[in-house]
C-alpha cells in the first residue's frame, strides 16, 4: 500500500500544461470541484473543437499574468459556498502538487475577491493525499519531476 503525501490547508501547485509553475491554492475538502480565477474567457474553434483562451493572474508580486489556452471539457452549473448558481466552463489539465502529477478538471471563474486564485476540491484530491488543516505550505514549491497518477474522475 502506497503512503499518501501529507498536505496542508494551503499549498503551492503547478499547472504545467498552462505554463503556470507556481500558484497558491486553498485545499478545500468541502468543495466538490476545483476553481481557478481567470480574467476574460474567450471561446474559439480549432479543428471543430471549442477552445478557451483566458488570463491567469498568478498572484505573485511582480509576476506577469499568464495567457492560457485549453480545449473546453464541459460547461455546467456550479453552486458556490453562498448558494449562488453560475454556469462555468471546465477544462482538464495536468496538476502538480507534492511531487504528484495527475489530470484533473477545473472550472474557470472570477475569484478576484478571494484570498487564493485557486481552490482545489475533493474530486481532484481523490485518494492521493492526507490533509492536515493545521499545516500550511507543507510541500514547498512544485518540482519539475513528478510521480504520475491516474486521471481524476
Amino acid at each position: 500500500m502506497q503512503q499518501l503525501s501529507l498536505i496542508g490547508w494551503r499549498e503551492w501547485l503547478a499547472l504545467p500544461r498552462l505554463g503556470i509553475d507556481a500558484l497558491k491554492v486553498k485545499i478545500d475538502t468541502g468543495a466538490r470541484s476545483s476553481s481557478l480565477h481567470v480574467d476574460v474567457i474567450d471561446e474559439f474553434q480549432r479543428d471543430g473543437v471549442t477552445w478557451l483562451s483566458f488570463v491567469v493572474a498568478t498572484g505573485r508580486r511582480g509576476a506577469p499574468s499568464v495567457r492560457c489556452e485549453a480545449p473546453a471539457f464541459d460547461r455546467r452549473e456550479v453552486t458556490d459556498s453562498g448558494g449562488h448558481i453560475t454556469c462555468r466552463w471546465f477544462i482538464r489539465t495536468a496538476v502538480l502538487l507534492a511531487g504528484v502529477e495527475w489530470e484533473s478538471e477545473i472550472n474557470l471563474t472570477n475569484r478576484r475577491n478571494m484570498l487564493f486564485p485557486m481552490l482545489l476540491g475533493r474530486t481532484a484530491l481523490g485518494a492521493r493525499f492526507r490533509v492536515d488543516p493545521q499545516l500550511s505550505f507543507a510541500c514547498g514549491r512544485p518540482r519539475r519531476r513528478a510521480q504520475k497518477t491516474g486521471a481524476s474522475r
